[in-house]
């Protein structure tokens, strides 16, 4: 990492290319990379990972400046992006690959993430138990060039996808305005 302000953060919620944008828009948000975490094998590829086999999670790499935003603030963003009750995968992508975890890099971000779990699973707002893991962190992949900000370089296809996924109905029906106020504060 370039500066020492800089931290990442790794949150694995379904397919990568909807995680992306409402954290590449943040301010303080250095850079956001779509990746794979978790796995058994070594430089795995995306037809590795969506074969269900390979034990990887779709996950985004978040660099960020610590003194423009934090970690809390990235956590309440990325509950409000998932349905933390489903451990079959996100919304219309089913499967392993598809689960949602936090993956801590520090023992801080570790408390942290259980601490927003439980504010979480404290408001009740779920019918279902919370399932989101929180795991230590591994080995994590850069994905393949094009699936990086996918929703900008094939906006189209990442509109249709989207759209279909269920994911913007589940975020309005549980999050409603609570959702786009965090890209105020």
């Amino acid at each position: 990492m370039e500066n020492s302000n800089y931290e990442r953060a790794i949150f694995a919620g379904g397919c990568f290319w909807c995680m992306v944008s409402p954290f590449d828009v943040l301010d303080g948000i250095i850079r956001v990379e779509s990746g794979y975490i978790g796995g058994q094998i070594t430089d795995p590829t995306y037809e590795d990972v969506k074969s269900q086999n390979s034990g990887h999670y779709e996950a985004i790499m978040i660099t960020f400046d610590t003194e423009k935003i934090d970690y809390q603030k990235l956590l309440k963003v990325y509950w409000m992006q998932i349905d933390p009750t489903d451990e079959n995968g996100q919304f219309h992508d089913r499967g392993p690959s598809y689960r949602s975890a936090i993956f801590y890099i520090t023992e801080r971000q570790k408390q942290l993430a259980h601490e927003s779990r439980q504010k979480l699973e404290d408001m009740k707002k779920f019918d279902k138990p919370i399932v989101t893991k929180i795991l230590p962190v591994s080995k994590f992949y850069p994905a393949e060039e094009y699936h990086q900000h996918f929703y900008k370089k094939n906006p189209v296809e990442y509109k249709e996808d989207r759209k279909i996924s269920g994911r913007d109905e589940f975020i309005k029906k549980y999050w409603n305005d609570e959702f786009w106020k965090l890209f105020e504060e």
